[in-house]
């Protein structure tokens, strides 16, 4: 890492960083809590259905039945086995998260400039940091250029501080940014003992706000919890009145009490945000909180930066006009003697060790053309960071012999408007500007001026400054980028460009790259002036916005919330903070993307290609279409359950207690895997990509799709008491029918799962789509139920005998008709899609 750090500064070795370890610990403030496994496993044996698994086997012990206790146990260790899975794994998945979203700190070790994890950071550590990082740890500067720092998150000032060694202020602290230039400053304090540490804790408490989806899932179990409370009243109340047996009563009541109850959704959703994030994290976009892969698939309108995401930021220099000559020259004639001054100016108002591409191609040059290469003799004393609308910025270098420079570069009008130039001859160079832009140049002015004594000006643009010329760069579009955007606008999401560049330069690119309506453009200073309807409607018509500050930046964004757009802002500069925060999913880019931009995002792209995020878009969408497939077979199945077990009952059927707790258990064991392991493994149906983003506003379950799911599951509940009551009219005893009434519900299972994979195209149709955990769960299933039945000690025990062949063949053709009618429901609605079409 190329550092111009002063020699005498070493920093720790390894035996004074392990004593100082030891002694204060790592750069944690440990806020919040981490469940160890055994907590995990306690807040598991605290969920409903594990307390009513207790409750029936405390009465199987009470009344003697040993071995449906037993059982009972064994299904508790199973479902507490199943949960804990689930949970550590989700857990896992959000620690790998949390690892890779660490930060990085640079420091000297060993006097050697070394990048570690920030909880690697001790006390005494020299730590350096430039524009643009976070400071990571509070201390004292013991080394500075043209350093300052903005402390908002300490002191609420939003205006930025200049610190040095020298000034009487010269700490820094822990949660702030630096604004401008370099410092290398001792650690003092590290953890819980800064100053934002102590804040830190009392934050801990502050919980993160549920998401929509979140909410809605919580009303809708909380709903099946009164029902099921209500209805394990009545069927004890029913049972008691017929039998007088309170015991038997109450085991009656918690078995359709257990049948109601939907615990599988809350783990499914866990399950479905922690993994989709991990399988985010491996595609290379790392999700910051897990519950923002929802509010992926919502987007509506992607608002991006040119240079970079768009461009592949190689920032060719294509052209240098020369003002003096009045003169243009190609690549070809960079070494012509007259064009000398112009290229070191254009340098020495570049970083002394630029990061920046443009200024990276600048220093090449100069050292490609220039016969003395002065940059080892002159130091930069004294810079103005880039700042002002348009944007420049000014650097102040000075020799041994005290000879000086002053230097400055940035957007064309705005080196125009500080240049000693007429308005005449400013037209003039307006005109060229407006010339390269056309062919999507990207241009840049440079000026230079010269001041003695030390008083410098306030502000960079008191100088007076002599114009000397224009640099211009090239920097094209990604290969590939006019795919990437028409993906973008086949899924329904709009894209608008949000860029410091001028119109001239992102009219032309954003045409080579195939964004739509590139001409509908405005500037920042006309945003500025709007407000109200009239502000929402530009940024609804507009698509470019182009020499955009960070107020402007911030105004897009709000309006467009405003629109009821679902916004995600892509940023990768100190100035795109408040935009990427106040967006509904902040991206910064992992490469170019500065540590205050990456820290505000709630999404980090590894290596900055846009198509990455459409990735991200998908998974939203996929994540969210199969946690609803869950859901609704969760309903589906459950209402076939519930009536199974209590129609009989308040009928006054042959059989009332057609099914007992190990039978409902025994179907919860299948039911649980299936939702939240195996539908979270459901690839994307095909032309997800095609249809409009949702609204963030629908509901996770509509009226249609959840009136279609009841009657999914009255349809079961039709065809298993057919089922019921073919066997019994048969004369069938208990048994014959519980086995007749289960291996029904069991098929009907099976075929709902499978036909569950969409809602729309064909059950043949998804076989197209592989899920190995389908196969793998329906194999286990039969093989389980044939072991029931066919297995003396299970029929035995779960009541039940062994079915006939013909028998078996009644169960499954009765399943298939109770299920499989939703394929014609299917066809229907695909026949009418293609006749709208």
């Amino acid at each position: 890492m190329p550092y111009n750090i002063p020699g005498h500064l070493k920093g720790l070795n390894n035996t004074e960083v392990a004593a100082s370890r030891k002694k204060y610990g790592y750069n944690r403030i440990d806020a919040a809590h981490k469940s160890t496994a055994l907590e995990l496993l306690v807040d598991i044996l605290k969920e409903p259905m594990l307390i009513l698994l207790f409750a029936i086997s405390a009465i199987y012990v009470i009344i003697g039945d040993h071995a449906e206790a037993l059982f009972m146990f064994i299904a508790i260790v199973a479902v507490s086995a199943i949960s804990f899975y689930q949970d550590n794994r989700s857990k896992k998945a959000l620690e790998a998260l949390e690892k890779l979203n660490e930060p990085l700190s640079v420091v000297i070790r060993n006097g050697h400039v070394v990048e570690i994890p920030t909880n690697e950071i001790v006390v005494g550590d020299l730590c350096l940091t430039e524009e643009g990082k976070m400071i990571n740890a509070d201390g004292h500067i013991i080394h500075s250029n043209d350093f300052s720092v903005n402390e908002a998150s300490l002191t609420g000032e939003s205006l930025s501080v200049f610190k040095s060694s020298e000034n009487e202020d010269n700490k820094v602290y822990n949660g702030t940014v630096t604004v401008s230039g370099l410092a290398v400053f001792e650690v003092e304090k590290i953890g819980k003992e800064t100053r934002l540490g102590k804040i830190g804790t009392s934050l801990s408490g502050i919980k993160e706000e549920a998401s929509p989806l979140q909410l809605q899932i919580r009303k809708f179990v909380k709903t099946m919890a009164v029902i099921g409370v209500i209805v394990f009243l009545l069927v004890c109340v029913v049972n008691y009145y017929h039998t007088r047996d309170l015991l038997k009563s109450l085991l009656n009541g918690l078995t359709l009490a257990m049948s109601v109850l939907p615990e599988e959704i809350p783990v499914a959703f866990t399950t479905f945000m922690a993994l989709g994030a991990w399988k985010l994290m491996r595609e290379g976009i790392i999700i910051k909180r897990s519950s923002v892969v929802e509010t992926l698939g919502s987007t509506t309108v992607i608002c991006t930066d040119k240079t970079g995401t768009i461009t592949e930021n190689t920032m060719h220099l294509k052209h240098l006009y020369d003002y003096r000559s009045d003169k243009t020259f190609d690549e070809e004639h960079f070494k012509e003697a007259a064009l000398s001054n112009l290229i070191g100016y254009a340098m020495w108002s570049s970083e002394p060790v630029p990061f920046d591409p443009m200024e990276k191609t600048l220093h090449q040059v100069y050292e490609q053309t220039q016969k003395n290469d002065l940059r080892g003799a002159y130091t930069l004393f004294h810079e103005y960071p880039l700042d002002g609308n348009p944007p420049m910025m000014t650097h102040l270098f000075e020799n041994a012999a005290k000879d000086r420079i002053v230097a400055a570069k940035g957007a064309p009008e705005a080196i125009l408007q500080v240049s000693l130039l007429s308005e005449e001859e400013k037209n003039k160079v307006r005109a060229l500007v407006k010339k390269f832009g056309e062919r999507g140049y990207r241009i840049l002015g440079v000026a230079g001026s010269h001041f003695e004594g030390d008083d410098f000006p306030g502000r960079q643009q008191d100088f007076r400054f002599d114009f000397l010329g224009l640099v211009v760069f090239y920097d094209p579009p990604k290969k590939g980028i006019q795919k990437v955007f028409q993906h973008i606008y086949d899924a329904g999401i709009k894209v608008k460009v949000i860029t410091g560049d001028n119109t001239d330069t992102t009219k032309s690119i954003a045409a080579q790259a195939g964004i739509s309506n590139a001409d509908n453009v405005i500037e920042g200073k006309e945003i500025i002036e709007h407000s109200g309807a009239l502000l929402l409607q530009e940024v609804k018509e507009k698509v470019l916005f182009t020499r955009m500050f960070p107020d402007a930046k911030l105004m897009v964004v709000n309006a467009l919330k405003q629109n009821g757009e679902v916004v995600a802002m892509l940023g990768d500069g100190v100035n795109d903070a408040p935009a990427l925060k106040a967006a509904h999913i902040g991206v910064a880019m992992g490469n170019k993307g500065t540590e205050i931009a990456k820290a505000a995002a709630s999404l980090v792209i590894v290596n900055d290609d846009l198509e990455k995020l459409i990735t991200g878009i998908a998974a939203g969408r996929r994540i969210y279409a199969n946690i609803k497939k869950a859901v609704q077979y969760i309903i589906s199945i459950h209402i076939p359950i519930i009536l199974t077990v209590s129609l009989p009952l308040f009928l006054g059927w042959v059989y009332p207690q057609i099914f007992t707790p190990v039978h409902v258990i025994f179907l919860e064991l299948i039911m649980g895997p299936t939702c939240s392991i195996v539908y979270e493994n459901e690839p994307m149906e095909k032309n997800t990509m095609l249809q409009p983003p949702r609204k963030m506003t629908d509901t996770f379950l509509n009226r249609k799709e959840l009136g279609r799911s009841i009657v999914q599951g009255l349809v079961i509940t039709l065809g298993v008491l057919f089922a019921y009551q073919l066997m019994a009219q048969k004369g069938g005893s208990e048994e014959q029918t519980r086995a007749m009434v289960f291996t029904t519900l069991i098929f009907a299972n099976i075929l709902l799962s499978l036909t569950n994979r969409s809602f729309y195209y064909s059950l043949l149709e998804s076989f197209k789509n592989r899920n190995i955990l389908f196969v793998a769960v329906t194999a286990l299933t039969l093989i389980l139920l044939f072991a029931l039945l066919y297995i003396p000690s299970l029929s035995v025990f779960f009541k039940v005998t062994g079915l006939s062949l013909a028998e078996l063949g009644q169960a499954l053709i009765i399943a298939v008709a109770s299920v499989l009618w939703f394929e014609l429901y299917k066809l229907l609605r695909r026949k009418q899609r293609k006749g709208r079409a």
